[in-house]
């Protein structure tokens, strides 16, 4: 038992460590994908959002998480728990004038960066893992986390920290994939395409929705609501393969060579639609819950 704790150690410290590499070299390329740096999916809303537009559906993901955190507009505080370069947060910040916002990353350059970004906003990113940060219990109103927690495995710890750090009655929201099965439970093709969607986007494992919601009540939340809203997301995960093509064909008209990360980012990408397709298998969530 005590080998295969250290080695499961071992594979998460190495899976960080890809991680870190991963977005500090691949950030910038997130500015093909989106315009405000959203490093995330986006949530289509019929006849209010185009699903030709990518920025207003990514824009409306951040939109649909906020309205779940039911926040004070008059004064509140959010902490971001692995938040890219701060596109959910410069949105809340524009969006609510009261709200002061955090976020954490393992990621030096995304700190610099989102930190530039955020220079005129009451916002600050520190870099910190999200499953220990250095804020004391019960000093949020709001805690979210969109498609980060994947990157760890969606382990009981990064629930357990959101916890703490949420005041009582504050409103925690996770927006991610996860799996509608275990994992011994997939098909062939289902488990190929999830493990090389782990394997180029850097992500310890999916967790099954069955698990996350149980590991959500043994820690203390109540309220906890899921909502499978993968049709909603779906029309952005299309905008995938063009995006792909777009990105590649650039590099190529500017004679440039593409990065390490930049070939696993697009794998993943890719990987991520393919994964789409097993509906059977996977689904993206949100996952709303109060302290």
């Amino acid at each position: 038992m005590e080998t295969l704790i250290l080695k499961h150690q071992e594979k998460s410290k190495e899976n960080t460590i890809e991680m870190v590499d991963f977005y500090n070299e691949a950030t910038e390329d997130y500015a093909f994908w989106s315009k405000d740096l959203n490093m995330h999916f986006g949530y289509y809303r019929p006849f209010l959002n185009s699903p030709f537009r990518r920025n207003t559906m990514l824009n409306e993901m951040n939109n649909q998480v906020l309205k779940r955190l039911n926040l004070d507009k008059d004064k509140s505080t959010i902490i971001d728990l692995g938040c890219g370069v701060g596109g959910t947060m410069r949105y809340a910040l524009k969006k609510i004038k009261g709200l002061t916002a955090f976020g954490v990353t393992l990621s030096p350059f995304q700190v610099e960066k989102g930190n530039a970004l955020l220079k005129h906003l009451k916002g600050s990113i520190i870099n910190e893992n999200y499953n220990q940060t250095s804020f004391k219990s019960n000093s949020f109103d709001g805690a979210l986390a969109i498609e980060s927690f994947c990157h760890s495995g969606h382990d009981k710890r990064s629930f357990k920290e959101a916890y703490r750090v949420l005041k009582s009655n504050g409103r925690f929201v996770i927006a991610d994939a996860f799996l509608k099965k275990e994992t011994s439970e997939l098909c062939y093709g289902s488990n190929y395409a999830y493990r090389k969607l782990c394997s180029h986007w850097s992500l310890e494992r999916l967790a099954s929705i069955k698990t996350v919601k149980k590991d959500l009540t043994d820690l203390g939340f109540k309220n906890i609501k899921v909502e499978d809203v993968s049709f909603r997301v779906a029309p952005s995960v299309l905008h995938v393969p063009f995006a792909i093509t777009g990105f590649i064909l650039k590099k190529l008209f500017a004679f440039k060579s593409l990065k390490r990360e930049s070939l696993h980012n697009l794998k993943g990408s890719f990987y991520a639609l393919l994964s789409g397709l097993h509906m059977k298998s996977f689904g993206y969530y949100f996952i709303s819950a109060t302290k």
